[in-house]
């Protein structure tokens, strides 16, 4: 126990070379060591266990090695190079700024930078955690940070880069570390297990690379307690075991379960889960995870977005050739929304088995939805039409209209060359004594012989047809058939309009329209003033239940709606004596003159 050291220590990287994840940082200290070039002052940050301190050590070691290797390494053999690595080096310095945090701290740092190095070129001021530091110690900093002496070079790292003063990163070289891979972690344990004689399985390192989210300090410190909980022999069991993660089969499990529509086994298998100590949060996490996991798997240009091992990767590629696109899509929407709504669920486990069975349910749905029309359903539309307008067959195949245009109560769909379904849309028309609903529809069927002057009936021709009302004649559809209104009637229809709105509870639409009343630009152009484009997308989102009330009220199809911006002009208020007394003279000049002639004063 005397001489055990954990993993993180042990195996920190003493190079360049040996750092983990990092390439883009090392390739450009070293380019700047090699060409002379290094910052008076450097910013390392990025989350935790990355290697933003040890690079920093890294760094303060070979610059000041007096043999330094043709790749730009520290030789590791001089005196500066072995005082440092014995820790007795005088030339470099660090500072925890979580516990050093004053004015005072960064005084006596300050005094030490006047100090030149006895022994080496530089001398080095390691900062950790310098996001700690307070305001007043960032300010005494910055003069000595800006304009520091030849020999003098700081290096400061932070995981919370946004607490830091602009003012301080201006001044500072600033390097982004990368959270390490999945695959560049799980390499490095792999190697540090054959160093040790530590038994593995690849799957239970690929496991703890992911645990560690990016960072290599958490995965040695994972690695060095699955070690002592399965005495050296790291399984892939031993890792979800000691680490509480849910194991690949199940979801593998459970997925062949929902794509077979077992309901029972899969609730079975969801209780099995909660009983093993299992979040259902976490379990519907997971989930989704998984696939997401087999949609990747879906393409092969997509594969390697896979952050797994090669096992575990093959069995994803197995599963998703059995398994739909469409399936994924539901099942990831339906667990993101489960996920949603988990939090704020009373019965938080009723949500999650609500997920699943309608997960179990998605083959089935998008199987009836694929279905065909049923050709023999054609021949009921004559029952269906009953059922919608109460209007006996017979009658409504006597009904036609005049110029070669027929409407037939049922027409088969091979017969009919050019058909057309037209609405009856007009809601304040009520249920005559035949029945018939004004959404009733009806097919017309456009002579193919004649067509060039066969000529469509307007909607109220139909509407009269339809309702068995006398026939007048046909009528021709021309760009003058249409009523001419007044202002006053267009201002009643408008104010009807607004009252329906107000009723209907949309106040922001009411406000808006009454702000202004509305222009008649044309005969059949109306103009609405908005007083900014928030209230133009408002009112356009209205226009079209606007255009046809007004349509309908003012019987004229040919009216258009534009918009214009308009500013509210409000008239001056008065408030003193001398305004009010101001705005009457303006009114009557000789207001004016009577004060003079009888020598009135204001009373302010």
């Amino acid at each position: 126990m005397e001489n055990f050291i954990v993993s993180a220590r042990k195996y920190r990287p003493a190079t360049f070379e040996t750092v983990v994840g990092q390439q883009h940082i090392t390739g450009t200290l070293k380019n700047a060591i090699k060409n002379n070039q290094l910052a008076q002052a450097f910013l390392f940050c990025g989350p935790r266990g990355v290697g933003k301190t040890t690079c920093a050590r890294i760094l303060a070691k070979t610059i000041n090695c007096t043999n330094l290797k043709a790749e730009m390494e520290a030789c590791g053999q001089c005196d500066n190079c072995v005082s440092f690595q014995t820790g007795h080096s005088f030339n470099v310095h660090e500072l925890d700024a979580a516990s050093n945090n004053s004015v005072d701290d960064i005084r006596s740092l300050i005094e030490q930078v006047r100090i030149p190095p006895q022994a080496g070129k530089y001398k080095i001021y390691i900062i950790d955690e310098v996001h700690m530091l307070s305001t007043n110690a960032f300010n005494a900093f910055l003069k000595t940070l800006e304009e520091p002496p030849s020999y003098a070079i700081f290096i400061l790292a932070t995981t919370e880069k946004h607490k830091i003063l602009p003012t301080i990163l201006s001044r500072c070289q600033i390097f982004d570390f990368n959270r390490i891979q999945v695959e560049d972690i799980s390499n490095h344990l792999v190697t540090i297990a054959e160093r040790e004689n530590i038994a593995y399985e690849t799957d239970g390192l690929h496991i703890i690379a992911q645990k560690a989210d990016g960072g290599l300090r958490d995965a040695l410190s994972m690695f060095d307690q699955i070690a002592s909980y399965a005495n050296k022999n790291i399984t892939y069991k031993a890792v979800i075991d000691n680490l509480n993660i849910l194991d690949y089969d199940y979801f593998f499990k459970l997925t062949s379960y929902l794509t077979a529509a077992e309901v029972s086994n899969t609730l079975l298998l969801f209780d099995e889960i909660l009983n093993n100590g299992f979040d259902g949060n976490n379990f519907i996490n997971g989930l989704a995870t998984h696939f997401r996991n087999l949609l990747v798997g879906k393409d092969a240009t997509t594969i390697k977005l896979l952050e797994v091992s090669e096992n575990i990767k093959q069995k994803y590629l197995e599963q998703c050739k059995q398994t739909e696109l469409s399936f994924l899509l539901t099942a990831l929407n339906l667990a993101n929304t489960c996920d949603l709504n988990y939090k704020n669920s009373k019965n938080q486990r009723l949500q999650v088995e609500l997920a699943l069975i309608k997960m179990c349910h998605i083959r089935s749905v998008i199987t009836l939805a694929q279905q065909p029309l049923n050709i023999n359903s054609k021949a009921t539309d004559s029952d269906q039409d009953k059922k919608k307008t109460n209007v006996v067959a017979a009658e409504v195949e006597n009904l036609r209209i005049e110029n070669e245009t027929q409407i037939p109560s049922t027409t088969n769909i091979s017969q009919v060359d050019a058909p057309a379904s037209i609405p009856l849309n007009d809601k304040n028309k009520s249920t005559s004594g035949n029945g018939l609903s004004s959404a009733t529809s009806i097919n017309i069927k456009i002579s193919k012989t004649n067509a060039a002057s066969s000529l469509i009936p307007s909607l109220n021709d139909l509407e009269r047809v339809a309702l068995g009302e006398e026939d007048k004649g046909p009528k021709k559809v021309t760009g003058d058939d249409r009523e001419i209104f007044t202002y006053e009637r267009l201002l009643e229809v408008w104010r009807n309009y607004s009252e329906k709105l107000k009723t209907d509870n949309k106040i922001n639409i009411y406000t808006i329209l009454n702000n202004f009343a509305p222009t008649l630009k044309s005969k059949e152009h109306i103009v609405i003033s908005v007083e900014s484009k928030t209230q133009e997308h408002i009112v356009q989102s209205e226009s079209i239940e606007l255009l046809n009330y007004l349509r309908n009220q003012l019987k004229n199809f040919e009216i258009e709606i534009s918009y214009v911006l308009t500013e509210r002009t409000e008239e001056k208020r008065l408030y003193t004596s001398k305004e009010r007394y101001e705005y009457l003279v303006n009114k009557n000049p000789k207001l004016e003159e009577m004060r003079r002639k009888f020598n009135l004063d204001i009373i302010p």
